[in-house]
């Protein structure tokens, strides 16, 4: 059983004992310590108002009855949008004026788990000081029930994926009727959840063809959620068979976006927010911002366009604070995460399908010659496994020192740039393991093996 508290949410394996899961008496904890913070910044004896959504998940209605509770149960209203994407949440907490939201998914991990993504009034993910104060509530069980007369009350309100959809569709740079001129087919891969809901209607009204792959939404994986090329390839398959000009794949809460070409390769998850990018560039000049993590294309793609490419530390609240101090017009995450700040801030698959459409029909182009259009890197990823006794801040200082003639960030761990060469690796320590994570990206996938097999040797060494 685990549980894992983090400034960034609560999330751990649904059964065991309270403390080493994510057991009833835990939800009651986490939930009443957000409700706690709330009140801290709003003013006093105002109503509270909370804006509720999950994904499909088996453990969700479960989950979702005990958060709800506990906050009418310490004063708060709620206004629960049942099952609904982690942007959507978002954009509701933005679109009922409320002071906050709690996504009831645990992403892309696998079905026994979930967890409570916690938002801001701005439908935006805690920053790392709001999330130590609320994990310190939480240990301190500071939340005082409100009496009878004072309970919170209970709105229900499923029709916030239609106002989601209808939001894509305004977005100026959204496309829609050349996208219906193009008359695409589309596979989806929504893995059982939420995003067989979403993206077969975002397709529907932009006129695409969808073809269903997992989208019932059972909350039942029909595979590892994550969506990944090796957990993709019934996808591929489908997309071959069906003819389809290109195949979309989502994780449970649909904030992540991967896509397949026409003839069943993978466009690459890292290659989703670059051809996002590329396109939002070509209408409007800015800057980007991706994490340290996240390929160098979006930077070569940027500087092609005469913007400039910022990193931030990994982590979407990390991304987003960046985007904010450079405005940006685009960023996100490797991952297939698309943040585009004029909609709103935070990592969504509908606008980055959208968009991705748009292009895609602009250029009029197979999908895999797009991809092909861009600057290709190739990504090794390794870890490292210590000692307990082992100082990983120690080491980490001193691969600074071997590497001090290159380019060092060390914002997030250690990046090493190797800017002539036009490759990276990027060290960073685990937070719960002794741990240290390796990501290299090079030109040649043998570029990138060497890379990361000389920083591993010296790890060892």
């Amino acid at each position: 059983m685990s549980l894992i508290k983090s400034i960034s949410g609560i999330r751990g394996t649904i059964g065991g004992r309270a403390g080493d899961a994510l057991t009833p008496v835990d939800l009651v904890k986490f939930s009443a310590a957000y409700a706690e913070w709330l009140k801290q910044q709003a003013p006093k004896e105002r109503r509270l108002k909370v804006v509720v959504g999950r994904d499909a998940r088996i453990s969700g209605e479960m989950v979702q009855r005990i958060v709800c509770g506990t906050l009418m149960a310490c004063g708060v209203d709620v206004v629960y949008i049942g099952l609904a994407t982690t942007p959507t949440t978002e954009l509701a907490v933005v679109f009922e004026q409320a002071d906050g939201g709690i996504i009831l998914t645990a992403s892309h991990n696998p079905a026994q788990w979930n967890a409570l993504k916690l938002l801001n009034s701005r439908g935006e993910f805690l920053d790392a000081d709001d999330g130590r104060v609320l994990l310190q509530l939480a240990e301190q069980n500071a939340c005082a029930f409100a009496e009878a007369d004072w309970l919170g009350g209970l709105t229900e309100n499923t029709g916030y994926t239609k106002r989601h959809i209808e939001a894509v569709l305004n977005y100026p740079l959204v496309d829609v009727e050349a996208i219906y001129k193009a008359g695409f087919k589309v596979v989806v891969d929504a893995v059982n959840s939420v995003g067989g809901v979403a993206i077969p209607s975002l397709l529907a009204a932009l006129g695409v063809e969808a073809v269903p792959l997992f989208c019932e939404p059972t909350g039942r994986f029909a595979h590892n959620p994550e969506p990944l090329p090796g957990h993709l390839r019934e996808l591929s398959a489908k997309v071959v068979e069906e003819q389809a000009q290109a195949g979309i794949a989502v994780d449970p809460d649909v904030d992540r976006l991967a896509l397949v070409c026409e003839d069943g390769t993978m466009f690459g998850e890292e290659y989703t927010l670059v051809a996002v990018a590329d396109y939002i560039l070509s209408h409007r000049a800015g800057n980007t911002v991706s994490n340290l993590s996240s390929s160098r294309a979006l930077r070569d793609v940027t500087e092609q366009y005469g913007g400039r490419y910022f990193a931030s530390a990994v982590g979407e609240v990390n991304v987003v604070g960046e985007m904010k101090r450079v405005q940006a017009v685009v960023g996100g995450e490797g991952n297939g995460g698309v943040i585009v700040p004029d909609f709103h801030y935070g990592r969504d698959a509908l606008i980055g399908v959208a968009l991705f459409l748009s292009h895609l029909a602009h250029r009029q182009t197979p999908c895999s010659q797009l991809r092909d259009s861009y600057p290709r890197y190739f990504t090794s990823k390794n870890k490292v496994e210590l000692t307990l006794q082992t100082d990983l801040n120690a080491l980490l200082e001193q691969m600074k020192t071997v590497y001090a003639s290159r380019r060092i960030t060390d914002i997030d761990g250690v990046r090493i740039d190797f800017d002539s060469e036009k490759k990276w690796v990027h060290l960073r320590k685990s937070n719960t393991e002794p741990i240290i994570r390796i990501y290299a990206e090079a030109p040649t996938e043998a570029q990138a093996e060497a890379l990361a097999a000389e920083v591993v040797g010296l790890l060892k060494s």
